[in-house]
């Protein structure tokens, strides 16, 4: 388990894979969805043939992030069978998904745990006040909703991940009532690996003007929830929304220890390229900070595995090791 007062900063080398960019719910700070019906979605043979290349290049992680078909769309059963069949291809050819496609079913987050060796979702905030604004259309924002989901991936022993996005219209009690349900929910199941802490970055296809979350701000906000969250919960931050070095660096020292996943290119804010290991570590080692590849799941969480999932994760870890790397 990762020590808080350690100068070990973590990352995962990963690659995103998008099943549809469709989504029902219309965010007005999205710059991800496209309306049903307009976006193809990914194919088996076409995922096959952006992980084949990916074998050779140190790539542990694949991120399945998809937008959402309403829950009772007569497409919702190919949708969840598409994502299932792509976390089932990525995990054949060795790689170890990690999906966060939106709310889910109990039964559709069982099924997809006998393929994932981790999941997410981001709570974002847990105030209604935004379902009056920048949620207005997003059926699946509903707080309960997404708490729902962090309570029964407890429940079904699933290693998770849920964040807060900064600087939507909440207010800083907000920010602590949102943590605080986290730090209860994770004492009763003790199953959130990570959260994230993500400044809204306004990008090109919002539909919402609205300013930067000021990343100034953000070491404050980390140091006050490295006191809210358990010590065992890994605080994440997005390099490529935080590009002042010297702010990147001040959040580490406020108690961030983990980078996120690391790829060509962040799907969610495509504005903002991610930096790839080299350059962090041009950052990060003069101020005395080691950079280091972690899996998509904690070692504490193995056990939590079926069998083939762990023999899946213990290859890895066991490559990591022979070239002499921590995860």
């Amino acid at each position: 388990m990762q020590r808080f007062d350690s100068r070990t900063v973590t990352y995962s080398p990963a690659y995103t894979l998008v099943p549809t960019y469709e989504c029902f719910n219309r965010c007005t700070y999205c710059n991800f969805r496209v309306d049903p019906g307009k976006s193809s979605w990914l194919s088996l043979e076409a995922a096959e043939s952006k992980l084949m290349p990916l074998q050779s290049q140190g790539v542990c992680e694949i991120l399945i992030l998809s937008g959402e078909v309403h829950p009772h769309s007569s497409r919702r059963q190919e949708w969840f069978g598409r994502i299932y069949d792509i976390a089932e291809l990525a995990l054949s050819m060795g790689f170890l998904p990690h999906t966060n496609a939106g709310p889910l079913s109990f039964e559709e987050m069982r099924s997809l745990k006998s393929v994932n060796v981790s999941m997410g979702l981001m709570l974002e905030q847990l105030t209604p006040h935004l379902l009056q604004t920048v949620h207005r259309h997003a059926p699946s924002k509903v707080p309960e909703v997404r708490l729902q989901q962090l309570e029964w991936a407890g429940e079904l022993q699933i290693p998770f991940t849920t964040g807060l996005l900064l600087g939507i219209g909440e207010t800083q009690e907000d920010w602590w009532e949102t943590l605080n349900a986290i730090a209860q929910l994770h004492a009763r199941y003790g199953h959130i690996q990570e959260v994230i802490l993500q400044p809204h970055s306004p990008g090109s296809e919002q539909t919402w003007d609205a300013p930067a979350f000021n990343p100034h701000q953000l070491p404050e906000v980390i140091a006050k929830a490295r006191q809210i969250l358990p010590s065992d919960i890994a605080i994440q931050i997005p390099p490529n929304l935080v590009p002042d070095s010297n702010w990147l660096l001040a959040c580490l020292d406020a108690g961030a220890r983990d980078l996120g996943g690391i790829g060509p290119k962040d799907e969610v804010n495509p504005d903002y390229p991610h930096p790839d290991a080299r350059q962090l570590r041009e950052i990060l080692e003069p101020e005395g900070w080691e950079l280091v590849p972690r899996l998509p799941i904690y070692p504490h969480y193995d056990s939590w595995l079926s069998p083939r999932l762990q023999e899946a994760v213990e290859q890895w870890r066991n490559a990591i090791r022979a070239v002499g790397l921590k995860v």
